[in-house]
């Protein structure tokens, strides 16, 4: 192996406390399967424009690529070896010459509902005001809750805890995964998945890496989880299919049992008016041509105005 305390292997990653989490847990799985030590890898923190812009909605500045551009640019040329990503952030097209197909075991997908005053959001009053960044959270609670009044709640895990404890808003929205990775999963009560369909790849970590670099993906093959792939491979392509940005709330959960795939996906107007649900079962094997179909049947579907 290339890598060695003297050229160690260069992980990128963003530098939230969480992304820093995923980052570890990337190179300890490796330490495990190389059976090396810490000082084979080195941690490199690269801020992306997603990180630097916090005062505006993701989708006014470019949406998902804002949080890989200057990860990816800094993997091109050379600064670092792999890339480490929360996959409901990517987007589903890549840069010519990298390469994205090693899924670490997902962590629990669900959203959660954080709150100092409310434990669900049944209990939240009339005209109360909830934080979220997500247009798909955003919509998703107002086709319930078309009464309550949704603000703007930008910034990491542990900023938008701080803002709900300034009483910025009555509630906000957390993933469940992120919350377990730093652990404070007892600031959150976790929503049914019928309740709230989670982001396509939720709670799932993709390592990104240059495709000519055989010996890396050699390496990223002892630790990529197969059953997380088969899912992630059902949902990127309904994400696909729907040309999915952060200007689009699209949700949408695949689930395998034995050789069984079911796929559930759901896409709504901006202002929550109105939903649209499919839900699907096949092989395993056939997980990408039900994510293509099933966005091809909610397209059907769409009226000329949808988005």
């Amino acid at each position: 192996m290339r890598f060695t305390p003297d050229t160690p292997l260069k992980i990128g990653t963003r530098g939230s406390p969480l992304a820093l989490a995923q980052a570890y847990e990337t190179r300890d799985r490796l330490m495990t399967a190389l059976k090396c030590g810490q000082d084979h890898f080195e941690v490199v923190v690269i801020q992306t424009t997603g990180d630097a812009v916090q005062d505006r909605p993701l989708g006014e500045i470019g949406g998902k690529g804002l949080f890989t551009k200057e990860i990816e640019e800094a993997l091109l040329n050379g600064g670092i070896d792999i890339a480490v990503h929360s996959m409901k952030d990517m987007p589903v097209t890549f840069p010519a010459g990298l390469v994205l197909d090693c899924f670490l075991p997902r962590e629990d997908e669900r959203d959660a509902f954080v709150s100092t005053r409310y434990k669900r959001i049944a209990d939240l009053p009339m005209g109360a005001t909830v934080g979220t960044s997500s247009l798909r959270r955003r919509a998703q609670l107002l086709y319930r809750r078309p009464d309550l009044n949704v603000v703007e709640f930008r910034g990491n895990v542990q900023t938008r805890l701080r803002k709900l404890s300034e009483g910025v808003a009555d509630a906000t929205f957390l993933a469940c995964a992120g919350l377990n990775r730093l652990g404070l999963s007892e600031h959150a009560t976790p929503i049914d998945r019928d309740d709230m369909l989670p982001a396509i790849a939720q709670g799932c970590i993709g390592i990104e890496q240059r495709g000519a670099d055989v010996e890396v993906g050699k390496i990223l093959a002892l630790i990529e989880d197969k059953h997380s792939k088969a899912r992630l491979c059902a949902e990127r392509a309904l994400l696909a299919g729907l040309d999915g940005s952060c200007q689009t709330p699209i949700a949408g959960l695949a689930e395998i049992e034995g050789d069984i795939l079911t796929l559930r996906g759901q896409v709504l107007r901006p202002d929550g008016s109105e939903s649209l649900s499919d839900r699907r079962q096949g092989r395993v094997a056939d997980g990408a041509e039900m994510g293509a179909a099933m966005a091809a049947d909610l397209k059907a579907r769409m009226s000329s105005d949808f988005f």
